[in-house]
């Protein structure tokens, strides 16, 4: 850890540097606080699980008492999504993740990135989750085929206190790999850094913006090392000019992204803990882990152009861990400190939870033992049985496994 707190304090001392070449909306010599809350890879965790943990309704709290407290001291508040907001949960997964959206709208969201997990079902329904969301869902490197257009919005930008950010989603091209190739029939997943590079160079030649963000769905892969998965944050922050992007939001593996050295992370992050973020050339990178456990909160200064990191952390959303009692047992415990739920979005959230739990609980056949045993023997591993929940095959790959 003494690296991270080391490594986090010479960062901090190093600043992103933007200017725009037109007309500044902020005020020359005038300190500006601008916070980046950030989460990732959802998954259908809209309500919160067996212990009380994380939840959309808690998360909601915390936001809520970050943006009192920003707002007090004059600042500004911007909320993203790393994608992956479909698939895990089957009281999410029965509804279209409407009450994860609906949710997530209440939480006060700005912007998402598309993660592939968006693409577990027909285009139609991620075309419906885009009418359920009051944010804009991004993505630069997806296109159709046929009319050679992007299918999503590739950037957002907002004004925070005249300052101009863009935000820019980009999502993994290993989607259409990882996906149902029936849904992807027209669809195109380009290179992500590729698009981004055109993306940046069109904004600051029109929209002139002085921060640049990148939301994305790819990955952090310690030093750049993907393996067998497409390239992540890392290799594209070295792919590109140095400060090209001021930051990347990131999403996909799933990790907390805290720095235990150099290009490498903690294997073991403890909720509560401090947390170093990644720096690749000029670019910070962050990931909040994943199902909602964290908010990410990434505290920056802005002056003369230039955005400053003061402070960043990883706040645990009512994780638990388990300890030993005094008479014998053991009890869970917070890592930190309560965050109550919110009322209204407990109100909105209950009725979709029960009618999700009620679709469960409807009997719709019967299997004996011996024959979910051939078919879990068929299977190479545990992992197969997952990817088929996880990644529906089509009809006649099914029939290879079952006998």
């Amino acid at each position: 850890m003494r690296f991270a707190t080391k490594a986090l304090g010479h960062a901090i001392a190093m600043s992103l540097v933007f200017t725009s070449a037109g007309a500044l909306a902020w005020e020359k010599d005038k300190t500006y606080d601008i916070t980046i809350l950030h989460t990732n890879d959802h998954h259908g965790h809209f309500w919160h699980n067996e212990y009380g943990e994380y939840g959309l309704a808690a998360q909601k709290t915390l936001v809520d008492q970050i943006r009192q407290e920003v707002a007090a001291k004059g600042g500004s508040v911007l909320l993203l999504s790393g994608g992956d907001i479909n698939t895990g949960v089957p009281e999410s997964d029965l509804q279209d993740a409407e009450p994860d959206f609906r949710g997530m709208n209440m939480v006060g969201y700005d912007a998402m990135a598309l993660g592939n997990h968006e693409f577990d079902n027909p285009l139609s329904v991620l075309r419906q989750q885009e009418k359920w969301a009051t944010f804009p869902l991004l993505s630069a490197n997806i296109y159709q085929e046929s009319t050679q257009q992007r299918l999503f919005k590739p950037y957002a930008l907002f004004d925070k206190q005249g300052i101009k950010i863009a935000v820019i989603g980009l999502t993994t091209s290993d989607t259409a790999k990882l996906g149902n190739p029936e849904f992807f029939t027209d669809i195109e997943f380009r290179k992500p850094s590729t698009e981004v590079k055109s993306v940046v160079d069109q904004l600051r030649s029109t929209e002139k913006p002085d921060v640049i963000i990148a939301a994305t769905h790819m990955g952090h892969y310690d030093d750049g090392q993907h393996g067998s998965n497409a390239p992540g944050d890392v290799e594209m922050a070295r792919s590109l000019p140095a400060g090209y992007l001021d930051m990347i939001v990131g999403g996909h593996s799933q990790d907390p992204v805290c720095m235990a050295s150099e290009n490498k992370k903690q294997v073991d992050y403890v909720p509560g803990t401090p947390c170093a973020p990644d720096r690749q050339n000029g670019t910070w990178i962050v990931q909040a882990h994943e199902w909602g456990k964290y908010v990410g909160r990434a505290d920056f200064t802005f002056k003369n152009g230039t955005l400053t990191l003061a402070h960043y952390q990883l706040i645990p959303v009512n994780l638990k861990k388990k300890v030993e009692k005094t008479g014998g047992g053991t009890e869970r415990v917070y890592y930190t400190q309560e965050i109550k739920q919110d009322d209204g979005v407990v109100k909105m959230l209950t009725p979709f939870q029960e009618k999700g739990q009620a679709q469960l609980d409807v009997k719709v056949g019967s299997v004996k033992m011996a024959r979910w045993m051939a078919i879990a023997n068929r299977c190479a591993s545990i992992k197969l049985i997952w990817d088929i929940c996880c990644y529906p095959p089509s009809a006649n790959a099914l029939m290879q496994i079952l006998p």
